[in-house]
């Protein structure tokens, strides 16, 4: 899409803002920097305080940003100070195999070097990344933030968005955007339904110390119960998300320390020396759910609001912030161009950019995970072949390594490195 001349922006002064973003964890608070970058009114509400994640201790959660999607942060001018506690992702291994028996000899590796653009992503903490956004919205002039404020209603009228928060209080916008989150109030009383279904799976996620430097290596391994991710962060540790059964992973985070190391140590292996805990544990049931529309009047969704996958590939938020930069650059095209932004003309340039993409990655998340999170000799065999020949074949390995990074597709304005 093609950035189009600038015009005059038109803004109602009868209204509260130009946009309500409801959920302010990570899309609300990126999309609310991106919109106010075109000089529109953006207020932002969550119903958590804004200083819940105000310590600077490692609670063990992280996120994998694609290239595109640090250059979304950049473009926010919110990188530059993140930049420091980033680690690059140099290269990916792609493995197979079973838990204490060591990965099967055919792998599928991707170097960063392939490509011109640079490393494939960066691992970011979470103690860095999410204060970092919440101060961007909190200081900026153009976004006002109510926070520990609850949303119990949302109306669409002509012209414009009303929502009721928990003390009866109205705010009015002529767009309202849900970023709350799988199990989104905002879409829910849209009338959006969702649909998918459960995996049978939970992720346990955490960080670990080891001996051994991992030389910015991010690694897969698929198990018949599901895949465990290994990813570099600063230093020697790296951040663990491990897939099992519903029913093991829960007998294993109800372990101590000791023995869930135990548990971890013949699926990870011995290659980066012994390992320690770091921080917390989490666990994350696994499914897979689509909202049936991406927009309704006045209103659009983003993220895991919109779409939930498996965290394969560790695509999951990248999708979002995908959402974000081009929702934001549809708003603000329409902005330069004096039309509605909640239009239905408008919202449905978004739905129909984004939701094929959507769409197709979900469907490549759990194909992915149907095809190695088993047991099946026949499909091992071929898995494995087909593994091979990726890793003998440029072109091939180079397509997979442009996707790692978020290179392929239409990309928007602020993934492309270019201004909103």
């Amino acid at each position: 899409m093609d950035n189009p001349p600038a015009t005059r922006i038109f803004t109602d002064m009868t209204l509260d803002s130009d946009i309500l973003i409801v959920g302010g964890g990570l899309n609300g608070p990126v999309l609310a920097l991106a919109c106010a970058q075109a000089g529109l009114r953006v207020t932002v509400i969550d119903a958590q305080p804004a200083d819940r994640f105000s310590s600077a201790d490692f609670d063990g959660r992280s996120y994998a940003l694609a290239l595109t999607s640090v250059r979304l942060l950049t473009g926010l001018g919110l990188w530059q100070g993140l930049a420091p506690q980033a680690q690059p992702m140099l290269d990916i291994k792609v493995t197979d195999g079973r838990a204490g028996e060591g990965p099967s000899p055919f792998f599928m590796h991707f170097d960063h070097a392939e490509i011109e653009e640079g490393p494939m992503g960066f691992m970011i903490e979470d103690r860095h990344l999410r204060p970092a956004l919440i101060h961007a919205v909190q200081t900026h002039p153009q976004i006002t933030c109510r926070f520990g404020e609850t949303v119990v209603a949302q109306d669409t009228a002509a012209g414009h968005t009303t929502l009721t928060l928990g003390n009866q209080s109205q705010l009015k916008a002529r767009l309202l955007v849900g970023c709350d989150g799988r199990g989104s109030g905002t879409a829910a009383r849209a009338g959006l339904r969702r649909s998918g279904w459960d995996y049978g799976q939970t992720a346990l996620v955490c960080a670990i110390g080891h001996e051994k430097p991992h030389n910015g290596v991010a690694h897969q391994f698929f198990m018949p119960p599901g895949p465990l991710a290994i990813l570099p962060l600063p230093g020697n540790r790296c951040s663990i998300v491990w897939s099992e059964s519903t029913a093991t992973a829960a007998a294993i985070n109800a372990l101590p320390d000791a023995q869930y190391l135990d548990a971890l140590r013949p699926r990870f292996g011995d290659f980066l020396g012994d390992i320690t805990l770091q921080g917390r544990r989490f666990t994350y049931p696994l499914s897979l759910s689509m909202t049936q529309a991406l927009i309704a009047p006045r209103l659009a969704l983003v993220g895991d609001a919109a779409h939930g996958m498996h965290p394969i590939a560790g695509q999951g938020l990248n999708a979002g912030l995908r959402d974000i930069a081009a929702l934001a650059q549809v708003i603000a095209d329409a902005t330069r161009r004096g039309e509605d932004i909640g239009a239905p003309d408008v919202l449905s340039r978004y739905q129909t950019w984004r939701r094929f993409d959507n769409a197709a990655l979900a469907l490549a998340t759990d194909t992915f995970n149907r095809l190695f999170s088993n047991d099946n000799s026949l499909l091992r065999a071929a898995r494995d072949i087909g593994m091979g020949l990726v890793a003998h074949l440029p072109p091939l390995r180079r397509g997979f390594i442009r996707e790692a990074a978020g290179l392929n597709g239409d990309l928007p304005r602020l993934m492309k490195g270019q201004p909103l």
